[in-house]
Parts: structure tokens; C-alpha cells; sequence
């Protein structure tokens, strides 16, 4: 399937964060459970661009928790390293970073304010802490200072709600403490995933950013939503979140986009079962185990699936793989000659739902300070969560 060149999307041919340098203005956002390595090597078998690990906890990191370093792991093809970093701590982030400095991990680290989970914002973590405006000022100043040559980065959100909103004082905060890039979300916490994410807003902050990129994030889910955002908001690049669940070969469209050439890929079921069987082997290679590499792919099944002709039965079966043996059966009920769905298959996925009223400490929003019952809130607001 091709469509027709878009003149109209901006000569953008790199990405840059200080001496960080990625070959397309494309990031692929952070997602627990998601973004390890053999989904980020699938990725970039198909595309450039800059492609971010799971995102780790700073306490987790300093403490020397396995699993949280294992979360770190590279491949050696993979540069720049991206790893993305939530803290709610100065001290903390700052050690972190500096672990992170000394033992060489990152090239680009970026820190995650972007988070709506209820279980991390209602400890006042997530997008709930830029409105705590010293709080933040005092993370972004400190990673900085800790980074060295090592570029940050700062994932954002709107605000709490549309009462509370952050982005721009935030933005600006992140600016003058030495940020080397920011990202939003263009939705609020209590938006969750849900409605359209609001592109304006993102033309906004970049309006008042002067010196350093804006990224725009929310509702990408193919190449055209992403010169969508461009031409709409004048950003610097785009991050792509669920847009890539089951769909890996977006990055091959969004680099096309980019190097003006109308080919965009519509792959049929055949192809889609032969990228599910390298995601298949890439985990059981990472895992060490075929039954928990298979477990792993069930989460994605779905997302791989997604308006092809596969019936009940099979979709069942898709979710209960365990070995290699399952997932050639499974294969083998399907027709692999069944041709791309088209739009049906480009819609929204992931996460979604309804907005969600934002869990918040008691008495949170009357404050921009932070009390000294708030610093006991965040002292458990570090959980292991993903999200922007």
C-alpha cells in the first residue's frame, strides 16, 4: 500500500540532544513490560531513530536491585543507549545518575515526569510532582549536574487536570536547569489514555522553549499522524508509544516519511507471523527460557492480530502459547495469505479507557511547596510503573 508524498512535512533529518545525535527525529517511548531489548532491536530492524528502554526506578538503580539493571541491558549494535529514569528524590536521582555516568550505561538519559498511574500519583509521583515546582526544579537541576557530557531529557504531561495544568512552567524550569530536550504527552494526568491527545498544546511549548527540542507525544499510530503532528505543531520530533504495539514496521513507515518516498508497508498475515516468530526467538534468546520467552509474547499477540481475519479459537490460543511447538500450530490454522486490514489495524491500542479522576495526597493541589507530610508521600511513590 502506498500513499502520496506529503510535501508538507519539515526537512527534519536528525535528532539532537546535546553531543547525542539519533539519525531520525523518531523515539520510541518507554513502556514496562514492552520496550526490552528484543522488542528494540525488532524496531530497529525496521527504522532509525531513538529507541528507550524500560523505564528503571532511581532508588531501585542506587540500591543495585538485579532486575532493575537487567531492564538496562544493551545490545552492543544499539547507539545511542537511551534509558529513561523516574525519581522522586533529588539526592536519589542525582546518585543514580551518576551511577549511571561511572559505569558507562547511557548515552541520553531521560526522566520521567509523565507518569498518570493512580498507585504513583497519589503518593505525588509522576505527573503529579511538577506541581511541586521547587521539587522538580531540584531533580532536573541535580540529574543534570550529575550527567557530565551525558544529555537529560524530560518526559512531561499537561498537568494534574485541566485546573492544574504544568507543562509550560515545567518546560521552562527543565530549560533553565540544563535540560538537553523535552517531551509531551499532550494529555493530562486525569485524561489518562483517553479522548485525543491535543496537539496545540505542544505547538504552544514549543513556542515558548527557545533552546532546546520539543518532542510531541499522544496518538501517533502511523506515519501520517506523525506528519500530522508536525505540520500541526512545528515540534522537533515525535515519540511513538502504543502506536508500535504489534506493529514494529512502523518505524520503517515513519522513516520513509521522513526520506520523502511514499512507501508505506501493509504487510499481510504471512509477513506479520513471520516478525511475531524473530519477536518469538528474540526473547527466548533474552529470557533464556523458550516457556518464559513465550509467555512474554502473549501480552503482544493481540496488537499483532489486530484485524486480521483470526478466529476466537485461534485469538484463545494466542494467549496461551508456552512453546515454539504452540506457536507453529497456531500459525499453521491461520491463513498467512490474508492481506493487510488496512485502517482497522492502524487504530488506537493499548492502554485507553475512561478519564480518570487523578488519586493525589491529602491536600496536594493546596500548595505549590512541599510540606513535610508530602515528603513522606513520595518516599513510596517509587514503584515500579511505566508510563508518560
Amino acid at each position: 500500500m502506498t500513499s502520496p508524498p506529503d510535501p508538507l512535512v519539515p526537512a527534519l533529518t536528525a535528532l539532537r540532544f546535546g553531543k547525542v545525535a539519533a539519525p531520525l527525529p523518531v523515539v520510541l517511548a518507554p513502556m514496562a513490560g514492552v520496550t526490552n531489548l528484543p522488542f528494540r532491536l525488532l524496531c530497529r530492524s525496521f527504522g532509525r531513530g531513538l529507541f528507550v528502554t524500560e523505564m528503571v526506578t532511581s532508588r531501585s538503580l542506587v540500591e543495585g536491585n538485579s532486575a532493575s539493571l537487567g531492564l538496562l541491558r544493551h545490545d552492543p549494535s544499539e547507539r545511542p543507549r537511551s534509558i529513561q529514569l523516574y525519581g522522586v528524590d533529588p539526592a536519589v536521582v542525582g546518585a543514580a545518575v551518576q551511577l549511571i555516568r561511572r559505569d558507562g550505561l547511557a548515552d541520553h538519559i531521560d526522566l520521567n515526569f509523565g507518569c498518570p498511574a493512580p498507585k504513583v500519583t497519589r503518593q505525588g509521583g509522576g505527573a503529579a510532582l511538577p506541581w511541586k515546582r521547587e521539587l522538580f526544579r531540584r531533580i532536573v537541576g541535580r540529574a543534570v549536574a550529575h550527567a557530565g557530557p551525558i544529555p537529560v531529557t524530560v518526559k512531561l504531561r499537561l498537568g494534574i487536570d485541566e485546573s492544574h495544568l504544568t507543562f509550560i512552567e515545567a518546560g521552562l524550569a527543565a530549560e533553565s536547569e540544563g535540560a538537553a530536550g523535552l517531551t509531551l504527552h499532550a494529555r493530562t494526568a486525569a485524561q489518562h489514555y483517553s479522548g485525543a491527545a491535543d496537539w496545540s498544546v505542544i505547538a504552544q511549548l514549543k513556542q515558548e522553549v527557545k533552546t532546546i527540542p520539543v518532542l510531541g507525544n499522544g496518538d501517533i499510530f502511523k506515519a501520517a499522524d506523525a506528519a500530522a503532528m508536525l505540520r500541526q505543531t512545528g515540534c522537533d520530533g515525535v515519540v511513538v508509544g502504543r502506536g508500535a504495539l504489534g506493529r514494529p514496521w512502523l518505524f520503517a513507515d515513519l522513516q520513509a516519511l521522513f526520506e520523502g518516498s511514499p512507501d508505506r508497508l501493509a504487510p499481510s498475515l504471512g509477513f506479520v507471523l513471520d516478525v511475531i516468530r524473530s519477536h518469538a526467538q528474540g526473547l527466548i534468546d533474552f529470557t533464556g527460557s523458550e516457556e518464559r520467552g513465550m509467555r512474554d509474547l502473549r501480552r503482544h499477540m493481540s496488537w499483532y492480530l489486530k484485524g486480521y481475519p483470526v478466529g476466537g479459537a485461534e485469538r484463545a490460543a494466542a494467549h496461551r502459547l508456552s512453546s515454539w511447538a504452540d506457536l507453529e500450530e497456531l500459525a499453521g490454522r491461520l491463513d498467512s495469505d490474508a492481506p493487510y486490514p488496512g485502517s482497522v489495524a492502524e487504530a488506537s491500542r493499548g492502554r485507553g479507557g475512561g478519564a480518570k479522576r487523578p488519586r493525589l495526597p491529602d491536600g496536594w493541589l493546596d500548595s505549590r511547596d512541599l510540606t513535610p507530610a508530602h515528603q513522606a508521600a513520595l518516599a513510596a511513590a517509587e514503584v515500579a510503573v511505566s508510563g508518560g
